[in-house]
């Protein structure tokens, strides 16, 4: 009596409970040590890719130039886009004539690239404070500030400020000199033309100036130099949002914010008449043809820039000498310096595109102050108008402040660090700097402004080399630390579920003596310990201790295995060539599975295509394996390819309560099949162990007919319900209560049900199905249904390939197992039963993605729980959308479950290897981590390393929640006690 096992066969299936107790404590420390692990894993990203670049300590640079002008006026309209700007209306008439007519003759022009996420507080920091968002914002949110940091109006003598309350107070509110004011939260109106707004802004700055004339103080504040004005004018962004920026209002807006312009142009002038004023006109980010942003789509990035005033250059005819290289200087990974749109009508004069930091370099420089101290920005000489010398300086103090992070970043670094990786370019930094001053000496302004942009750019690489100078150390730390747990989980599974150990103890009998685990334990205590001291030393944050400690002890653990794992290899080393071909095929295209998986998280499609080949691959299989008269293939193809269409549908459920109606009355006709399959089923020995036709009586004979009648009355309480929602705005007392009774109610009954594993499974979906279709809006409730079918093929794929395989086999083991107590009959784990946690992984990551997005806000729609609530309970209404998520994976759990069962294989042992097989996609998603783009592609790429890293926690509660249900089912077992299965 032989048994292939994974990688050997064993002589006995029997198991002492001295094994039993050794086993349990043994999966218990590997399951809390799994959930440790992916814990502390799963906060690596924030000190990977999410470090704040902000570093403190530099003193600002102080100018050695006058700056041209005496006060400066930064209008920002937020949410304009670049081409609705330019363009003309329909008319032929042009939108902002006023800008315009600056563009031709008084100033410069250009498109400031943004770089995502494209939203009005990073873009704003952008502007004003010169570098890019926080990345830990995005753990934070944007209202409030990560941590401080410096910008122009902190360097200016006075900041005037009116505008939004969500913008204003984040640059002001903590500001001493500074005069601001914002207009309230309920302003913001999406139903209403909100150019009042705008104009809002422009009557504050108005009012200041008028009351100037009776208040000596305003008077003295606005005469001062180095002042700064700033109108934030929300218009564009609101209208954008509630009517499209190809909206009449919207693009009325863009007439309103150059009226403005013009005024705010107008009250200067008129009131200082002394030509020291500078203008930028810009915006923060664009607008999509939707009505949104928040992406890199060029209608977000690419927004209007108009400079003029005092210290700004006059327009200047294009040329082909005066083509400027911006490769890589643009943020926004768009083509740049592409030709000016013809229907624009500024071909004819020179555009100059700059990134949206640049312009704080730019507002400094023109005011004559130090540029803030974590800024990156390139200061674009093209826009100003000064002497080659001042030009010079501006660069050269734009080039020390930036070179001043980089040298504070390399000196904290190295301070701690007890071997520091110099960054080579710039370690004559100081020599260039000579050099730099030495041609300011004899007037060679062309060379000096050469190398100071140079020392510029090799700034900005090194500012760049510290912000990641961890990441190879952290990300080669995880990654090992992942796979060593992979490793361990293997080790694990083979020791514990495979006959590997009898066989190799058959083969070298003094392989349970050769024990020097102690060693190795003692070793890697002491390398942790010099390890720790070291990170003591360099004063690194805690959580790299514990990075390193897990990762140092899982490699400790494997190599305590060396013995094993020496004679695991000699083991394979003997093996047939065909056997490590097919291992090695197994592997391929388990690993080709889970990158699909990976990209489903995307596209959702590849599900579909899955699901189209899986339907025709397990079709044939079964033609040749089983007879034809079965109807086991056809069901298997018919039932893939339904699934298979939901994952083209639309991840926005449309809400259509007719289709959520007539799949309760699908659900009802495919549980009646399953019940007339499960008591006239005797003639087809494919059906046999998953029936219970040979299992005593019900207790509840009527159990069926009543789930059925819940699924049926669940169904007119959707129609009910909804209709009176809609009549009356708010769902009926006697509604709710009845939605509710039937909900829990239904929970209930499938405890009482029968045993058979058909019949069990057949009362899990239809006690299920009342809560989701009274949860459900749409075609998720078909998809409910599709999905039922799908695990109900699988369970008859899998127990077709039983029969076959015993019959095949024809051994006494073989053929009286089903006799035997599951408990005291756990065959082994073969390598054919890798297809189990495969397909489980496939089936689970529908449930995600079948009906939407779990990762995405789209898949909580709010109306799905209107049926059971209508007042506003967020925790509540956040339990029943989480609960409705669940149930499909409760299904897909159920019959994973089962099969198990039907398959005498421990339930715990697949469970290792559907968390080995997630691991490996947790690796991928772990470099996907994204701390660039929009707020919805840096959020996706964490939550979908979170999904798969709490899939160790989640899987394992839902194993313990489901066994509630199907820990008594039996398979045609002569015993009339229920088992529990491992």
């Amino acid at each position: 009596m032989r048994v292939d096992g994974i990688l050997g066969t064993r002589e006995t299936s029997t198991t002492t409970t001295t094994r039993n107790k050794w086993l349990k404590r043994r999966e218990m420390v590997i399951v809390v040590l799994g959930v440790v692990l992916h814990a502390v894993y799963m906060l690596s990203i924030f000190d990977i890719y999410f470090k704040t670049p902000i570093v403190h300590g530099m003193d600002p640079v102080p100018p050695r130039f006058v700056g041209p002008a005496k006060r400066l006026v930064l209008l920002v309209a937020d949410g304009l886009r670049a081409d609705k700007f330019y363009e003309p209306d329909s008319k032929g008439d042009y939108r902002a004539p006023f800008l315009r007519s600056v563009i031709k003759n008084q100033g410069r022009w250009g498109v400031s690239h943004a770089r995502p996420p494209t939203e009005s507080r990073p873009g704003h920091v952008a502007l004003i404070a010169g570098f890019y968002e926080d990345p830990s914002a995005v753990t934070k949110g944007w209202k409030a500030n990560p941590v401080e940091f410096d910008s122009v109006f902190n360097q200016s003598r006075h900041t005037i400020s009116y505008g939004s309350p969500d913008i204003v107070p984040i640059f002001c509110g903590a500001l001493p000199h500074s005069t601001w004011n914002t207009y309230p939260h309920e302003f913001e109106d999406f139903a209403t033309d909100a150019s009042f707004l705008d104009e809002w802004s422009f009557d504050q700055l108005q009012s200041l100036f008028n009351r100037s004339n009776q208040h000596p103080k305003i008077k003295e504040l606005l005469l001062q130099d180095n002042l700064v004005i700033f109108l934030h004018l929300l218009g564009c962004d609101s209208n954008g949002h509630a009517h499209r920026p190809f909206s009449s209002i919207y693009l009325n807006n863009v007439k309103v914010v150059d009226h403005i312009a013009e005024r705010v142009y107008s009250l200067l002038e008129g009131y200082y008449k002394d030509n020291r004023s500078a203008y930028i006109f810009t915006a923060d980010h664009g607008m999509s043809d939707k009505g949104s942003h928040g992406d890199g789509h060029p209608t977000n990035t690419d927004t209007p820039l108009v400079v003029w005033g005092a210290g700004v250059r006059y327009p200047k005819p294009v040329s082909n000498t005066n083509h400027f290289d911006h490769v890589f200087r643009f943020v926004d990974e768009h083509a740049h310096d592409m030709p000016t749109p013809a229907e624009w009508g500024l071909d004819g004069i020179e555009r100059v595109d700059v990134n949206q930091a640049d312009i704080t370099p730019l507002m400094s420089s023109l005011l004559g102050l130090p540029c803030p101290v974590n800024s990156v920005g390139n200061l674009p000489l093209e826009y100003i108008n000064m002497s080659e010398a001042d030009k010079v300086e501006a660069v050269l103090a734009n080039t020390k402040q930036i070179l001043n992070q980089f040298l504070q970043k390399s000196h904290i670094k190295q301070s701690n660090s007890l071997y520091f990786k110099h960054f080579k370019p710039l370690a004559q930094y100081s020599s260039i700097l000579d050099q730099i001053e030495n041609q300011i000496s004899v007037r060679d302004y062309e060379a000096a402004l050469k190398l100071s942009e140079n020392l510029r750019s090799l700034a900005l690489q090194g500012l760049h080399y510290f912000q990641t100078y961890d990441w190879l150390m952290l990300m080669s730390v995880i990654t090992l630390g992942y796979i060593g747990w992979m490793v361990c989980l293997v080790l694990h599974v083979l020791q514990s579920y495979t006959s590997l150990p009898e066989h190799i103890l058959k083969k070298e009998p003094a392989f349970s003596h050769r024990n020097n685990s102690g060693k190795v334990y003692l070793c890697g205590c002491l390398l942790m310990g010099v390890i720790c001291i070291v990170l003591i030393l360099e004063h690194s944050p805690p959580l790299y201790h514990a990075y390193i400690a897990m990762t140092v002890f899982l490699w400790t653990r494997i190599l305590s295995e060396y013995h094993f794992i020496l004679s695991l290899w000699r083991h394979l080393r003997g093996r047939k060539f065909n056997y490590i071909v097919q291992l090695l095929a197994i592997s391929i295209v388990s690993i080709f599975i889970l990158e699909l998986l990976v990209h489903s998280f995307t596209k959702r499609e590849l599900y579909t295509w899955c699901f189209l080949v899986t339907g025709v691959v397990a079709c044939f299989y079964l033609f040749n394996t089983i007879p034809k008269r079965s109807g086991i293939p056809i069901f298997v193809f018919v039932a893939c390819w339904f699934l298979s269409v939901f994952t083209l549908m639309p991840a926005e459920i449309p809400d259509n309560n007719q289709l959520v109606i007539v799949s309760g009355a699908m659900i009802i006709i495919i549980g009646a099949s399953a019940r007339w399959l499960d008591l006239h089923s005797e003639r087809n020995k494919y059906w046999l162990s998953i029936c219970c036709h040979e299992l005593k009586k019900p207790r509840f004979p009527v159990l069926f007919y009543l789930q059925a009648l819940l699924v049926g009355l669940a169904s007119v309480m959707v129609s009910v319900s909804t209709s009176h929602r809609t009549e009356n705005k708010e769902l009926h007392g006697v509604h709710q209560l009845i939605n509710w009774s039937i909900a829990g109610f239904s929970l209930v009954l499938p405890l009482f049900s029968e045993n058979g594993l058909l019949s069990r499974l057949t009362s899990i979906f239809l006690g299920f199905a009342p809560a989701f279709l009274l949860l459900s809006i749409g075609y998720e409730a078909v998809f409910y249904g599709a999905l039922a079918l799908v695990l109900v093929s699988w369970i008859l794929f899998e127990n077709s390939l039983l029969h076959f395989s015993t019959n095949k086999k024809s051994s006494p083991h073989m053929r009286n197992r089903e006799e035997h107590n599951l408990e005291n009959d756990s065959r082994d784990l073969q390598l054919s039963d890798v297809r189990i946690p495969l397909i489980f992984m496939v089936l689970f990551n529908v449930a995600f993605f079948g009906t939407g997005n779990f990762a995405s806000i789209a898949s909580f729609e709010i109306s799905s729980v209107y049926r059971f609530i209508t007042i506003f309970s967020p925790f509540l209404m956040a339990a029943l959308l989480i609960f409705k998520l669940f149930i499909p994976f409760v299904l897909v759990i159920c019959a994973f479950s089962a099969i198990t069962k039907l398959l005498r294989v421990p339930r715990l042992g697949l469970y290792f290897l559907v968390i080995l097989l997630s691991d490996v996609m947790t690796i991928h998603f772990f470099f996907l981590v994204r701390n660039k783009g929009s707020w919805m592609e840096i959020g996706n790429s964490i939550s979908h390393f979170g999904i798969m890293s709490a899939q160790v926690v989640f899987v394992l509660l839902l194993l313990a929640v489901t066994n509630i249900y199907t820990k008594d089912i039996q398979i045609r077992s002569t015993s009339p006690s229920s088992r529990k299965a491992r």
